[in-house]
């Protein structure tokens, strides 16, 4: 599945409800796809696509579920059809577990094909050292969080295996950063006309997942970056999400989750002006809050979010 791995400890449910936009189709397909009700979330991700056919996310993560229900023909369709609008990232594609069913089938190397052709189209001008050295830090840093979160969402998860998989992931981002800060500290924040989207991609990843020390370091640079239109806003907007909660303060767009202590649930972490979230997201190019929260599967109710923010606030205030 698309779903680039940044941690947040989601639990999801597959939702029916009487659905009529693409968004609701789209947002039930992706709930039945967790609960790993692969049919029901292909013939959702049908329903999705006779209205618009636009995403290559939705069509990619349609190919997902349709690889993982055995319907392979379907989930070609999709994935070119993903390629055809605008889908680029080869090293995902490669290593995402849901599409190893189509490995074995003759259409797959003609899939990966296609979508190297573009890319070569696409990179001519790329700097092909940086943008495969990326590629190969991109599979690290993914693979290693994929193992994690299957064993994590797993029914009974072994804490064992969690805490050996969370060490070797420990290791590989230590490696990962030293690579990246190389990087950016020789060439600046490369822009994806440099080192293509998965790798612009890739520099974001390696920072959000740092310790707070060099998160803080690059945040400027990242910043600069956008203002020049060397990475990209909604990237930015998590990062300033993630640096602000580990500095103790309130996140700013809503991007980031957190378990409620005194219900257990997750939830959205503490954020400024919640009144005016929606708007400020808009801005960064990312979607509405109640969006968001389908995705994260949570009840999101500006009105007892803004209480139950205030409730945490008293509490907080109130520790000796």
């Amino acid at each position: 599945m698309k779903r680039i791995i940044a941690f947040s400890f989601i639990v999801f449910n597959c939702v029916f409800m009487q659905a009529q936009t693409y968004k609701e189709w789209v947002h039930k397909a992706d709930s039945c796809y967790t609960a790993k009700n692969y049919k029901l979330s292909v013939s959702y991700y049908e329903k999705a696509f006779k209205i618009e056919k636009k995403d290559n996310r939705d069509l990619y993560n349609a190919g997902c579920s349709a690889s993982m229900a055995r319907q392979h023909k379907k989930a070609f369709k999709w994935l070119n059809l993903s390629i055809d609008n605008g889908y680029e990232n080869m090293a995902h594609i490669k290593i995402d577990n849901d599409l190893k069913p189509l490995h074995s089938e003759k259409e797959w190397n003609k899939t990966i094909d296609k979508l190297q052709k573009k890319l070569d189209v696409i990179g001519a001008n790329y700097d092909k050292v940086l943008e495969k050295q990326l590629a190969e830090i991109y599979t690290e840093d993914q693979e290693i969080r994929g193992e994690f979160m299957n064993v994590y969402r797993a029914a009974k998860p072994d804490k064992k295996k969690i805490d050996s998989i969370g060490k070797i992931m420990e290791r590989k981002d230590s490696i990962n950063l030293i690579k990246v800060m190389k990087i950016l500290d020789e060439r600046g924040w490369l822009g994806k006309n440099v080192v293509g989207t998965q790798g612009n991609q890739t520099l974001f990843l390696v920072i959000q997942h740092a310790d707070l020390e060099y998160q803080q370091k690059y945040l400027p640079m990242m910043r600069e970056a956008v203002k020049n239109g060397n990475a990209n806003p909604g990237n930015l907007a998590y990062l300033e999400d993630r640096v602000a909660l580990r500095e103790g303060k309130k996140q700013i767009y809503g991007s980031q989750s957190s378990k409620n202590k005194k219900t257990g649930k997750i939830c959205i972490a503490p954020m400024i002006d919640p009144d005016n979230v929606d708007k400020r997201r808009a801005e960064v190019g990312l979607g509405t809050m109640a969006d968001y929260a389908v995705k994260l599967n949570i009840d999101w109710n500006l009105e007892e979010y803004k209480k139950e923010l205030a409730e945490t606030e008293k509490l907080e205030n109130t520790k000796p």
